[in-house]
Formats: structure tokens, sequence, C-alpha cells
């Protein structure tokens, strides 16, 4: 018994940090089910020796180090999530739609309306490709590269740092295409404020931001959809090549 919490820390870690696992509307007692039943497959698979004993100062920085490893392996994985949000500040400002905001049921925060549309696509297409499977077997062969008890090197907590660049990268191309079409129409609608200063800018500027927004995203939306894919497995890609080696 004492083998199978120890092996459930990483595993509850991991889903802790990690997109999807994580989300709000999945009941606490469903994701303790889930944790114990991959630990039951771990320890049939991976041989874990846990601390001898219990309350001990050994104990503890083991359950440490093990909380760590799956924190930082969920972690990685979301880091890749915040993409969409990224997008959605960058179109929604443009748009006219910053103020239009809605409860995110992954985090259980306000988002903007955009970014929930996006992020609920790209959990969508993460369940489609298998992405959850790929990430509960990372984590199951992570006790192999890296074995109970071990502890991150500093080189490789720098590298998931530095990784968190990846979201502002990501969502900036996710939203080029709408933001340039957006960016054109701006433009014009400056050119017509120069060439008639008594032109109402509220009143022609924002509902053509709307359309035009709406058109792109429309238009983009395939393209998108692709990024988002790309998104998906650079994120699964990094998190064995940062957290494990």
């Amino acid at each position: 018994m004492w083998t199978l919490l120890f092996a459930m820390v990483r595993i509850g870690a991991a889903f802790v940090a990690a997109p999807v696992f994580s989300a709000v509307a999945i009941p606490l007692p469903a994701r303790i089910a889930l944790t114990g039943a991959i630990g039951v497959l771990v320890i049939n698979t991976t041989h874990i020796t846990p601390p001898a004993e219990i309350f001990s100062l050994t104990t503890m920085l083991a359950v440490a180090a093990e909380a760590l490893v799956g924190l930082a392996l969920g972690f990685v994985v979301q880091i890749a999530f915040a993409a969409p949000l990224v997008a959605s500040e960058v179109i929604g400002m443009s748009m006219g739609l910053g103020f239009a905001n809605a409860v995110d049921p992954n985090s259980g925060h306000s988002t903007p309306a955009l970014g929930q549309f996006l992020s609920l696509l790209l959990t969508l297409l993460f369940l489609a490709v298998d992405g959850h499977l790929v990430l509960v077997d990372l984590v199951v062969r992570s006790y192999v590269a890296l074995p109970p008890g071990a502890w991150l090197a500093p080189e490789r907590l720098l590298g998931i740092a530095m990784f968190g660049g990846y979201a502002f990268l990501a969502g900036l191309l996710l939203a080029l295409p709408v933001g340039f079409l957006l960016l054109c129409l701006n433009v014009v609608v400056g050119m017509l404020s120069r060439a008639a200063p008594a032109l109402n800018l509220f009143a022609v500027g924002l509902p053509a931001s709307l359309a035009m927004g709406v058109v792109a995203i429309l238009l983009a939306l395939p393209a998108m959809g692709d990024y988002l894919l790309i998104i998906i497995r650079e994120a699964l890609d990094a998190a064995p090549r940062l957290v494990l080696g």
C-alpha cells in the first residue's frame, strides 16, 4: 500500500499541472481513482522501492522530488495550452472584444470569450490525437528515466523556465493571420479619418473591426487548427526532452 501511495505522488502531481486532467469539471474522486489505477500499472511494470520509513526527512525529500518531476511534466504541456489565451488577447483587443469575458471551464477563471473558444478547440484536438494517452505513457516511462527519489538537475529547470517563451511565440503566430487583416483595416480607417475628419470613427471603426474579425477568423480557422496541432506536438515532444533529458 505504501508503494502505491508513493507511486501516486508523481502521477497525481502531473495531473494537477497538466491540461485536461486538471480541469475543474473533473471531480476530485475521479482524479484520485485515475491516479490510483495508473499507480497500480506503474508498480506492476516498474520496480519501485519506496523509502523504508514513512515519517522521516528522507521520505519527505523523496516525496518532494517525486512531486517536482510530476509537476514539471504537466507544466511543460500546460505552457503550450496558454498560447490560445495569448492569441485571444491580441485578436480581441484589435476586434474590440477585450471586454467580452467568460468563465473558462478548464481553469475556472475569467478569460476572453475568444480565448475560451480557442482553448476548447485545442483541448478537443488534444483528445482527438490521443494526447492524454501520450501524456500518461510519458509519466509511466518517467520512472525509468528518473527513478523515484531522483531530483531534476538545475539546467533542466532552467530549460523548463525558458520554454515559457514558447507560449508567447505560439500565441503571436496563431493570431498572425487575423491580426494582420485587422491591422490593414485599422490602417484604412486611419486613412479615412485623415481624409474625412468629421467621420465618427467609433460608429464606423468598431462595427467594421467586429465584422472583419469574424470573417477573418472563419477564413483562418483551418490554418489555425493546423497550427494548434503543431502546438500539441511541440508540447508533447518538449516534455520528455526538457524533463527526462
